[in-house]
């Protein structure tokens, strides 16, 4: 079997702190995880990142590299925004990428990268008008936009549901032949 690799994007949204478990998923499905991270989930799993970096055998990145610095990582097959918070959807939609995350996926629309996004939104977030204009924006551009019955439904403020990672892990899979 071919390795593909697929970039996994996280936000600071609690299904962050399963990322582990969603790495070795990945990787017993074939592929060759690169972990990249907010700056707010890298902060959350600072304790950790040395750790994932040796599950992942790459360095966990949540900065932009310096000009003239070599990539440390291999070029995706595919890249999968989960779990997205509203600040990451909005930001990508608008094309604010002041954050190396949405940078990257950002670029990538042009690139022609397959990519999806799973959102990790509650009921309140997700009544806001830009959000539901940035779902749309990204759809429009290529995205995959695992949001609703065939993904994430948010839940209310305070209740805690189990993240569908392995809807998104799907959803990775089916973006490459």
């Amino acid at each position: 079997m071919t390795t593909r690799t697929l970039y996994l994007f996280c936000s600071a949204a609690p299904p962050v702190f399963d990322v582990a478990r969603v790495i070795e998923e990945a990787q017993a499905r074939g592929w060759d995880v690169c972990l990249g991270l907010t700056p707010s989930a890298a902060e959350w799993l600072d304790e950790s990142l040395d750790g994932l970096a040796a599950l992942t055998g790459h360095p966990v990145r949540s900065r932009y590299k310096r000009p003239g610095e070599p990539d440390a990582w291999p070029p995706p097959d595919a890249v999968l925004v989960a779990s997205a918070t509203m600040n990451t959807v909005n930001a990508w939609a608008l094309g604010l990428t002041d954050r190396w995350v949405v940078g990257v996926v950002a670029e990538g629309i042009g690139k022609g990268i397959p990519m999806a996004v799973m959102p990790c939104v509650n009921a309140a977030y997700a009544e806001h008008p830009q959000f539901a204009k940035s779902l749309d924006t990204l759809r429009t551009a290529g995205v995959r936009v695992l949001y609703g019955p065939e993904g994430f439904e948010p839940n209310p403020p305070g209740e805690k549901r189990p993240y569908p990672w392995t809807t998104a892990l799907d959803a990775a899979a089916d973006l490459t032949p």
